[in-house]
């Protein structure tokens, strides 16, 4: 069977695919996998095939623009700020998306909520298709509301609230993507493809996110799909610097951009110091500089949260759904600074299970980071860590997926 996989996004939403991938090679299938042009050497260190798409949007976060939006959002607002720029560059993703699957001919397309112009192309190439997401969202429920929103609980408006993503792309692109399908893949023209999904995978723990019981059997929630690093070892001074005393926080907040790094990283050296902890800064996308030397903090970049978290006490981050997955497997307490999208969800979700806590990242302070350093510690926080981390150890999901995705397959070839 030949695999069609797109993805859009951060390294978060790039690195589940490819464990993904994996599985299906691993099963005697052949993929490609579309995504970001950056990820390409990643991608193919793993012996994936790759199909790069454009990497603006991804760089549209290290602007200023980008920056600013990130700054004075929360949640999906960001996003939304940010629209007026994404627009002009949808038009050369869109047939970069088409030149690809075109090329690849594949005999099933999975693909992230942002890859819109999967379903589509499916309905172009007359094969179907299994939308796969790292977070819940895209199938009504009336247990939780749509995580685009920032609310724990809105009872009977929960169920409703989920549309907004559903219909996410017809509603903020629906005359391009009408345009498109006219001009591109010789479809009518409308908002809304004329096949549905055959299916829905969410690459997430059910030990976090419990399955609502008004799901059907045509939604999967797998587990998550972690990429376990190839043979890393720390470089010399990080090694020396795990070695020297106790385990130290892990600070990092991904692929977000600098909104203050000088602030941010001046606020987290003070606490760790107040509370008597060393530190490791991940400096990533730019939230935090290395402009402040100590001895109890050490920066460093690009550390496999797979192998680094093992050997840390605690994870301070952005709430990432990658990071958060990291963190919870290797039954870490936490504590979530969100910046935008469905990071809020994700910190709600570590407090609700008692693993640990959620701060503003635009309050933040040096006593609240403090404090929250000295919650982390508590014995009930780290045992409840410990109990999630080993039942998300015991899930085989990527397997879990891939049969997901082979029945779902099957099913239509018996039907042809």
């Amino acid at each position: 069977m030949r695999v069609a996989i797109h993805t859009l996004g951060t390294r978060g939403d790039i690195q589940p695919y490819i464990a993904l991938a994996l599985g299906l090679i691993e099963r005697g299938h052949r993929v490609q996998l579309a995504a970001p042009v950056q990820f390409e050497s990643m991608v193919r260190d793993f012996g994936v095939a790759f199909a790069p798409l454009p990497g603006e949007f991804l760089a549209l976060l290290d602007t200023q623009e980008g920056k600013a939006a990130i700054a004075g959002g929360k949640g999906f607002s960001a996003g939304f700020k940010l629209l007026k720029y994404v627009r002009p560059m949808m038009r050369n993703l869109l047939d970069a998306e088409w030149k690809a699957a075109k090329a690849f001919t594949p005999d099933i397309f999975v693909h992230h909520p942002k890859a819109i112009a999967v379903p589509h192309m499916a309905e172009a190439l007359q094969c179907p298709f299994i939308l796969a997401s790292p977070l819940p969202g895209f199938t009504p429920t009336s247990a939780f509301p749509s995580p685009m929103l920032p609310f724990k609980d809105l009872g009977w408006f929960n169920r409703i609230s989920h549309l907004a993503a559903i219909r996410g792309a017809e509603l903020l692109f629906g005359k391009l993507l009408s345009n498109w399908r006219a001009e591109q893949l010789g479809l009518r023209r409308r908002w809304t493809p004329a096949i549905a999904s055959k299916g829905t995978l969410y690459a997430y723990s059910r030990h976090v996110v419990p399955v609502p019981p008004d799901w059907g059997s045509d939604v999967l929630v797998s587990g998550y799909w972690f990429l376990d690093s190839k043979n890393w070892r720390p470089p010399d001074d990080l090694a020396a610097f795990l070695a020297e005393g106790e385990p130290p926080v892990y600070v990092g907040f991904g692929s977000m951009p600098g909104v203050d790094p000088a602030r941010m990283t001046a606020i987290v050296v003070e606490a760790l110091a107040r509370q008597g902890k060393r530190g490791i800064l991940a400096l990533g996308g730019g939230a935090l500089t290395a402009e402040h030397k100590s001895g109890h903090v050490h920066f460093g970049r690009d550390a496999p949260h797979d192998m680094l978290f093992r050997d840390v006490s605690a994870v301070i981050h952005h709430g990432g759904a990658g990071t958060t997955a990291a963190a919870l497997r290797a039954g870490k307490p936490m504590t979530i600074c969100p910046f935008f999208g469905d990071q809020p969800f994700w910190a709600r979700r570590i407090t609700d299970l008692g693993v640990g806590l959620s701060l503003d990242r635009g309050t933040l302070t040096v006593d609240s980071l403090t404090a929250a350093l000295a919650a982390m510690d508590d014995p009930l926080m780290r045992r409840q860590s410990n109990t999630v981390g080993s039942r998300i150890r015991d899930e085989d999901s990527v397997a879990t997926a891939v049969e997901f995705i082979e029945a779902a397959a099957n099913k239509l070839l018996a039907q042809r």
